[in-house]
């Protein structure tokens, strides 16, 4: 699921951390059992208590005055009414906690609706585009050149879940009404009716085609961290094996090898400044696309 970044932080984490239990509310599932109020229940314990208890002195005081049949009733109904207050029945602690929770969780589904998007709201033509999305802003915030500071790491944090969010957003509404178009078109139209589907039916399609362009603008800037991550990656190796490189000499010259025989060493220096130099082109070509997709 996605949701929306300005929502409070920990209103996000109960709807993510509950996305099944929003499905069942999406479809329609309602919870039915009441809240469990322990101080209403503390307080009709504590008076039957208390009528026990003067119903025992009242008791003893009939059995002084030597009234046994009083006395035996006026027990009787005391202990009964201890026994009540004992056997009865607790709402059982896991229980309502996960009662509380389904509450909790509906009415924040109810509350904040529309401000989250769950797969399940996401039809078949919808889907694909939203994995293509995630996939490439997964692949920008997890590279390397980004964690590194290499890339506008800030930028990335913010931008990168506000494109996300407004491209799930965005599919959402498609993925809606698409779904009472085609309710309504399957009932069979008339040439009247049809004159009005038949450009709503485009504006739905321009609508895809739109979500389609952000979705390949993301891609294009995840290509770019792509390279800028290669680059980035080789550097590095070639400086570790660049490091390496008078040992390799020393045991040449300790071994009366031939120089020739690692002709590949002498051309590490090289290939560290062409790969510094991929890397700068590519970060570059990277912002680029940042600027293109933030426009």
């Amino acid at each position: 699921m996605i949701t929306d970044p300005a929502l409070p932080d920990d209103v996000a984490a109960l709807l993510r951390d509950n996305r099944k239990l929003l499905a069942r509310v999406h479809a329609g599932w309602v919870p039915t059992h009441r809240g469990h109020r322990p101080m209403a229940g503390t307080m009709a314990r504590m008076a039957a208590s208390l009528t026990a208890v003067a119903a025992a002195v009242y008791g003893l005081t009939l059995f002084v005055a030597e009234q046994y049949t009083a006395f035996v009733v006026i027990m009787t109904g005391a202990a009964l009414l201890v026994v009540s207050v004992l056997l009865r029945p607790r709402p059982d602690a896991e229980v309502e906690r996960r009662h509380a929770l389904e509450r909790e969780v509906y009415d924040h589904a109810r509350g904040y609706a529309g401000r989250f998007v769950l797969r399940e709201q996401l039809d078949d033509a919808a889907r694909p585009l939203m994995s293509r999305a995630q996939a490439a802003i997964d692949q920008v915030m997890s590279s390397s050149v980004n964690a590194e500071g290499l890339l506008d790491d800030v930028r990335n944090g913010v931008m990168l879940p506000a494109q996300e969010w407004e491209i799930a957003r965005l599919l959402g509404k498609l993925s809606a009404l698409r779904a009472e178009h085609q309710e309504v078109v399957a009932e069979g139209v008339t040439p009247e009716v049809a004159a009005v589907a038949g450009p709503l039916a485009e504006a739905l399609d321009s609508s895809q085609r739109a979500v389609l362009a952000r979705v390949e603008a993301l891609e294009r800037y995840a290509g770019h961290v792509a390279d800028a991550e290669r680059a980035y990656r080789a550097r590095h190796q070639i400086e570790r094996l660049s490091a390496r490189l008078p040992r390799y000499e020393e045991l040449l010259a300790e071994s009366g090898a031939d120089g020739s025989a690692v002709p590949e060493l002498s051309r590490l220096s090289d290939d560290a400044d062409r790969l510094e130099q991929a890397l700068r082109n590519s970060v570059s070509s990277a912002h680029e696309a940042f600027r293109h997709l933030n426009g």
